[in-house]
């Protein structure tokens, strides 16, 4: 369970003013997104994101032809992340590590606190919707937090609270 100052923290991440140049995810949103018929919210606010070969193989579908796969250079690295969480938050990670201007979408708390160590800037799937309603892509989060509920995708009560405060909608 994640903490509420990492929660908000998270959430709030800002991309509105400059969108990141590369928008690497992990199999999580796109799982969630797919479950729901909603993966294509991620080409609407970001246009083009980045998974690498691990993610692919984890995720297991036909891809969309915008995202893209692309591998870290620094297998090393990414072996010695591999030691500390699953190998696809630890490839998305190893690759995050080598572009610039980037954000990683992570759901996973223990990924996520690595990639924040690390410096990397961290959204999860909440977090991507919450930035398409507060951009208009999406009149309200609640129908999207609604179907994921219907998932094995678990978040707490309070993080459904933050969510609805973030967009506004409580």
């Amino acid at each position: 369970m994640m903490s509420r100052s990492l929660i908000i923290r998270h959430l709030t991440c800002q991309e509105t003013l400059k969108m990141p140049k590369v928008v690497i995810s992990d199999t999580s949103c796109l799982i969630i997104l797919t479950k729901i018929k909603e993966l294509d919210l991620l080409r609407q606010f970001y246009k083009t994101v980045t998974i690498t070969q691990d993610i692919l193989l984890d995720y297991g579908e036909q891809l969309p032809d915008w995202i893209e796969v692309q591998q870290a250079k620094d297998h090393y690295r990414q072996q010695l992340l591999e030691m500390q969480i699953d190998k696809g938050e630890a490839s998305a990670i190893a690759l995050a590590l080598e572009t610039n201007e980037n954000i990683i979408i992570l759901d996973d708390w223990k990924a996520r606190k690595l990639a924040d160590r690390l410096g990397l800037s961290v959204t999860g799937t909440l977090g991507v919707i919450i930035k398409a309603k507060n951009n208009g892509i999406i009149p309200s989060i609640k129908p999207y937090l609604d179907k994921i509920r219907k998932t094995n995708f678990r978040f707490s009560e309070e993080s459904e609270h933050t969510a609805l405060k973030e967009a506004n909608e409580k």
